[in-house]
């Protein structure tokens, strides 16, 4: 089964009734999401809420970004805004409540990105979904041994001598098949950061 092509950009969720645009958008951020909320204690049912809470927060300010050639990308952007609407759902002591305020809409544009571990741990959860969506999309691009010789050096840390003798293969052709993935791997991972 091959997976949707999406080169498109994220740009697209400006538009609120672009779909497939959001649909992408959940499918990165909802897990990313969810599996923080678990990790900081919450239940899986308030994880999902909490990732519907992000989102919503996401799709109110996302109107106000402007292409500015100074500043960050978009992307870099919409990641500093979904982190920030994460840590403040996470933060507050009261269910969140929609207030139609715009106060509070400014506040999750203005505020500066949080450092810590809660953020490092969203970082590394933003890239592990992305590497995950990334090499779901490019897998049936490559032949079993190839992948698997990539698989097993480059995500199980598997020697590459160990790889070519399970395989039965030479050490030459796990290191090509590992660089041919990788390449691959990279280009798509860089359309997710474009």
């Amino acid at each position: 089964m091959k997976s949707p092509e999406t080169r498109h950009s994220l740009l697209r969720v400006r538009d609120p009734s672009d779909d497939e645009a959001w649909a992408e958008f959940a499918a990165i951020y909802r897990p990313v999401i969810c599996r923080f909320a678990v990790f900081r204690g919450l239940q899986e049912a308030d994880a999902e809420d909490l990732a519907q809470q992000v989102l919503l927060a996401v799709s109110g300010a996302i109107n106000r970004w402007t292409p500015d050639p100074q500043r960050a990308k978009f992307r870099t952007w919409l990641r500093r805004i979904a982190e920030n609407a994460i840590l403040n759902a996470l933060t507050r002591g009261v269910p969140d409540r929609s207030s139609g305020d715009d106060e509070i809409r400014a506040f999750l544009d203005l505020r500066p990105a949080c450092s810590g571990p809660d953020s490092d741990f969203l970082k590394m959860e933003y890239r592990r979904e992305v590497f995950t969506r990334a090499a779901m999309q490019i897998r049936e691009e490559f032949s079993h041994d190839t992948w698997k010789s990539f698989w097993l050096t480059a995500v199980e840390g598997v020697e590459v001598e160990a790889a070519a003798l399970e395989l039965g293969r030479t050490r030459g052709s796990v290191y090509a098949s590992r660089s041919r993935v990788m390449k691959r791997l990279k280009q798509k991972v860089d359309e997710f950061d474009e």
